[in-house]
């Protein structure tokens, strides 16, 4: 019976938990419940997920909302309690606001390996008395948080690959002229995926071509719109890209290999691009300098160990067939959202490039579903391969 609820009440906080992707970084998006369970059947009396910025975190946020209520209740947590805070300011941590609840028991569903828990937290409880359950739904729980975990375990986000590609698997036209793969529902879904990421990344051939925005434009939710990263080893983005007309509200991180100066006319308004003559930029964008990788573009290695410096646990590259390939060849692939269109275009840039063939020829196909007149295939990578 214990075990049955157990995963009944864990399964509602997985799902409470993945209504926070993309908006809790640094801090991973984890959600808390607190239950009377001495009445049958069990009664929720106040649930919590992380709040956008990370703070405060979900057993607060239900703690708050449960009250007086909580002693002697349950809490189910999809990821284990904090025992210390990084800096005292932002207050206890969440296994002193547990044991100041009065919760007499604690079901958590994957342990956390960042250095303020990694089994602090639970040990802590236990010392102080109090029942504690872990691993209920723990696959599940910590598939939720594997963008925070790689950025603890492996110094990098959490990376999502989303690709469109023709009905005979192609990306683009050979002359880089526009070529409208998907419709309308497929791009409703990329704009639900974007929301649900911290950062996309894209590559400055990309912003060059189609000029994207790479926000959410979908009712209600342009809040969700994640931080825009540019691949630009040289140093050719634009002042006038539509992105950067947005840095205000949502940043731009420009990541290259040369000079910071040569993105003078970005960051100072009174340096004019020749082309955009009077635009003036923004504050809110970043220029980071990486080195260059033994293929003369930039280490992608280091740029993901920058951005999870940055606090970024997931990351989405939506870019064209060469830059994808490269992140499937460094092995930094973890999910692949593949979008096939309805129609054939005959000839052009080839989608899928060798090393992410490879990729998906071992990865595991985990969901495939018609988006109107398109398919969509997601992939996650192989179990083997470490990383999910």
């Amino acid at each position: 019976m214990h075990r049955s609820r157990d995963e009944a009440f864990m399964r509602a906080a997985i799902a409470l938990a993945q209504r926070g992707l993309g908006q809790t970084w640094p801090m991973p998006s984890v959600a808390a419940l607190v239950v009377d369970e001495s009445v049958d059947p069990a009664v929720m009396l106040g649930r919590g997920r992380t709040s956008p910025g990370g703070r405060p975190h979900a057993e607060a946020n239900a703690v708050a909302e449960a009250g007086a209520a909580a002693r002697g209740a349950t809490m189910y947590v999809t990821l284990e309690p904090c025992a210390r805070r990084s800096q005292r300011v932002f207050g206890p941590s969440c296994t002193e606001i547990i044991l100041e609840s009065g919760i007499r028991r604690v079901v958590i569903g994957a342990a956390d390996p960042s250095p303020f828990a990694s089994g602090e937290g639970a040990t802590r409880l236990r010392e102080a008395g109090i029942e504690v359950v872990t691993g209920v739904l723990e696959a599940e729980a910590q598939a939720v948080n594997l963008g925070h975990c790689l950025r603890v375990s492996q110094n990098r986000p959490l990376v999502t690959l989303k690709l469109a590609q023709t009905a005979d698997g192609f990306a683009g036209t050979r002359d880089q002229k526009p070529l409208a793969i998907t419709g309308e529902e497929a791009r409703a879904y990329v704009h639900r995926l974007r929301s649900t990421h911290d950062a996309l990344i894209t590559g400055i051939d990309t912003v060059l071509a189609d000029d994207p925005r790479l926000d959410v434009r979908l009712p209600g939710m342009a809040a969700m719109s994640p931080m825009r990263v540019v691949l630009d080893t040289t140093g050719r983005m634009p002042a006038g890209a539509a992105m950067l007309a947005q840095a205000g509200t949502k940043p731009v991180v420009i990541v290259s290999a040369t000079d910071r100066n040569q993105f003078e006319k970005l960051l100072n308004p009174s340096v004019k691009d020749p082309i955009h003559s009077g635009h003036e930029m923004p504050e809110a964008i970043d220029i980071v300098i990486v080195p260059k990788g033994d293929d003369g573009h930039l280490d992608l290695a280091a740029v993901l160990g920058a951005l999870a410096a940055r606090g970024i646990t997931r990351v989405m590259v939506e870019a064209g067939p060469t830059l994808a390939n490269a992140f499937a060849r460094g092995g930094f692939v973890d999910r692949l959202a593949l979008l096939t269109g309805g129609n054939a275009s005959g000839d052009g840039l080839a989608a899928i490039g060798p090393d992410l063939a490879g990729w998906i020829a071992r990865a595991q196909l985990v969901e495939e579903r018609a988006l109107g007149q398109d398919r969509l295939s997601v992939h996650v990578r192989a179990c083997e391969e470490g990383a999910s």
